[in-house]
């Protein structure tokens, strides 16, 4: 019998799974994903030392997603016991900087949170839900996002607001930071001297972020109260006048509107009209995909000249993510705009969230035996 770790991580419209083994190594068992949940949803699976297989699925829910994975674990995998699970949350606010074991309570806290991040919260958390009613057995683990970025400088975590606000939570909270700890965890395994190099983590995807790291800590980042601010990303506007906000107001938009459009049709889809895939914007020879694509560079360069500016300069840039890791040309063009900053170092790395969420289920797992 072996006994294995489960981590789930639910984005808008799937869910990715990996299961490692609970007391030892860094390769997973099994791993894959159930895609595009609510339409034609498939769901994909990779064995250890295997090839990635493909079946279409009924899934119009996270729910029963899950409930498709859970069978196929019970399949590939039919004599390990899941003794964890590990969840990513996007968002865990002022309350939680570090990973935590699920309960009622922490699960009640959470949803006060989902104005907060609408795109990936509520999936999450009912991705917690169902996972504690299909492994009753195991001990639920959720591993915070945000958690990278609590300790980072008051300079970068306030807005100038009232003092009033920042205590009742409105900061500049930051995201992406489980792929920001993989990243250097990484870069240490390799001998990389982190500790000693102004770096900034560009993880570019649909989401898309950048985090300054000064002295192997998070140090500032372009996202903030929620993971809206900041780059140009798939469907998300990235940096706005909050006057314009104001402005729709005043015009009648209500606040669901302003949250549809701002989250969900803007970015590069909104910019180009066509798609909010930046592999299908390379190669369109419309005016607006070239457009979209500039914008996009543009305010990568901008943001991350920003992050140099909060270190006093800038060793290297690390891409990850689907665009920062796959798309040589995007890359090209950022860096081409910071060479003025004395020709930063380029490096391209592959996140593993999922690892870095099953290293903290052992580690909490371990401690309670």
């Amino acid at each position: 019998m072996t006994t294995a770790i489960l981590v789930l991580n639910a984005g808008s419209s799937s869910v990715k799974f990996a299961v490692f083994p609970e007391d030892r190594g860094e390769e997973p068992l099994l791993s894959g994903a159930v895609g595009r949940i609510g339409g034609n949803a498939s769901v994909s699976i990779l064995p250890a030392g295997g090839e990635r297989k493909s079946e279409g699925v009924d899934a119009p829910t996270h729910a029963a997603a899950l409930a498709v994975l859970a069978t196929k674990l019970a399949s590939h995998l039919p004599d390990a016991t899941i003794t964890g699970i590990g969840h990513r949350v996007v968002h865990g606010g002022s309350l939680y900087s570090e990973p935590v074991v699920v309960d009622d309570g922490m699960l009640a806290s959470l949803d006060t949170l989902t104005p907060l991040a609408p795109l990936h919260l509520p999936q999450g958390l009912e991705g917690i839900r169902t996972a504690r009613a299909l492994f009753p057995n195991a001990r639920q683990i959720g591993c915070f996002d945000t958690a990278f970025h609590a300790e980072k400088p008051w300079l970068h975590n306030s807005f100038a607001l009232p003092q009033s606000y920042y205590d009742a939570g409105l900061r500049r909270y930051g995201f992406h930071g489980l792929s920001c700890q993989s990243i250097l965890r990484g870069l240490r395994d390799e001998g990389y001297p982190v500790a000693d190099r102004k770096l900034v983590i560009a993880h570019l995807g649909n989401g898309c972020s950048a985090t300054a790291v000064l002295g192997g800590k998070g140090h500032a980042t372009t996202m903030g109260f929620s993971a809206l601010d900041g780059l140009i990303m798939g469907t998300r506007c990235g940096q706005i006048d909050p006057g314009v906000l104001l402005y729709w107001m005043g015009q009648g938009k209500s606040a669901e509107e302003i949250e549809t459009l701002l989250y969900r049709q803007s970015g590069l889809l909104g910019l180009s009209g066509l798609s909010n895939d930046m592999r299908d914007l390379e190669m369109s020879d419309d005016l607006a995909a070239a457009r979209a694509i500039e914008a996009f560079v543009a305010r990568a360069v901008e943001e991350i000249c920003r992050l140099a500016g909060t270190m006093g300069g800038l060793d290297a840039v690390v891409f990850c993510g689907g665009i920062g890791e796959n798309a040589a040309s995007i890359r090209d063009r950022i860096m081409a705009g910071l060479t003025f900053l004395s020709s930063p170092e380029m490096l391209v790395r592959q996140t593993r969230e999922e690892l870095e969420i099953a290293l903290s289920v052992r580690n909490l797992l371990s401690r309670a035996t």
